[in-house]
């Protein structure tokens, strides 16, 4: 007896859906495997004491169309930051180490923070990642030299409307949210021009 075939056409579909995801930034990760942040502190995974230290900042009200109210712990040794209190000019990553077009642009963001040096001020921001001792061996083996915090519960999902890292917020001096890069920077000039034109600093 014969079956009939299938739609070529659904399944074409489906695959052009599966390639924009995979365009856009990396889907959300699946279950945590061994050395999981999630209930944790990352600051006991080996290495961590490399990272650069989360900074320690001013309480301040939160401010209208400024960052979320939300504290998340650090990667390396440091206090909870709380995003409401940050002030920029500040540039936010939003990454994880199982996310390969975080891995593509991670160069482009070592290069801003060696070229802006306190022009611009650098947090990254390691997203739903199961595996904080990987974590740590990513942003120090891209010289990612700048605070990194822990988002482990998805907390920034809702406020910073993540489908996926990578993730890119621009922040100026008075809090403001100013922008978000949503997907992977494709060249270095991409990232320096947004930084000029949203932050107004140039080197």
């Amino acid at each position: 007896m014969n079956h009939p075939r299938p739609p070529v056409r659904r399944y074409a579909v489906l695959a052009a859906l599966a390639l924009l995801a995979v365009l856009a930034g990396c889907g959300d990760q699946p279950a945590a495997g061994p050395g999981a942040a999630g209930t944790g502190s990352a600051k006991a995974v080996a290495g961590a004491d490399k990272l650069v230290p989360c900074p320690t900042a001013e309480s301040r009200p939160p401010v209208a169309n400024g960052l979320p109210d939300i504290s998340l712990p650090c990667l390396g040794n440091g206090p909870d930051v709380r995003l409401a209190d940050l002030r920029g000019p500040l540039v936010i990553n939003v990454w994880a180490q199982w996310c390969p077009p975080c891995r593509q642009e991670s160069p482009y963001l070592a290069e801003l923070q060696k070229k802006a040096g306190a022009k611009v001020k650098l947090i990254g921001i390691d997203y739903d990642d199961p595996r904080a001792d990987e974590a740590v061996k990513f942003a120090i083996a891209q010289k990612l030299d700048y605070p990194h915090l822990v988002d482990s519960d998805k907390q920034t999902r809702v406020p910073f409307k993540i489908g996926g890292p990578p993730l890119t917020a621009f922040v100026d001096a008075k809090g403001a949210l100013l922008h978000i890069h949503y997907g992977a920077f494709k060249s270095q000039q991409e990232l320096d021009q947004l930084v000029e034109e949203k932050l107004g600093v140039s080197w």
